[in-house]
């Protein structure tokens, strides 16, 4: 089986939450989106906004215990188990204590330390 990987819709940047109010503010009266509170209950994640960016969403997360902004991208894959072997057999290391998820989903990071999310199309 070849192994294909696409760019899925969903992108979270994830915030520290000093800088929270001031990006979500960013967003929606300097760039003007529509930016949509949503409600969220997570051991980390404070506080979620939710914006259409383009053809993906966009999701801002408050989170706790961060002082950097981090982008985590989703990636879709036919054969998420397929996947995870060609991963590992190319030195990519599975680290699913990031952040709870299906068991169906891995995540994953790139050289420089983005984290991704390999899901099922």
């Amino acid at each position: 089986m070849e192994i294909r990987f696409k760019g899925g819709v969903n992108i979270a940047m994830k915030i520290p939450p000093e800088k929270y109010d001031e990006t979500v503010a960013f967003y929606r009266d300097i760039l003007l989106f529509d930016v949509e509170e949503v409600s969220i209950t997570h051991p980390t994640v404070l506080a979620t906004h939710r914006l259409e960016f383009g053809q993906n969403i966009l999701w801002l997360d408050c989170v706790e215990g961060i002082t950097d902004s981090k982008i985590w991208l989703e990636m879709c894959t036919g054969d998420v188990e397929s996947a995870t072997n060609y991963l590992r057999v190319n030195d990519v290391t599975i680290c699913n204590e990031v952040a709870e998820i299906d068991s169906s989903m891995r995540w994953i990071k790139d050289p420089t330390g983005n984290t991704l999310l390999v899901r099922n199309k």
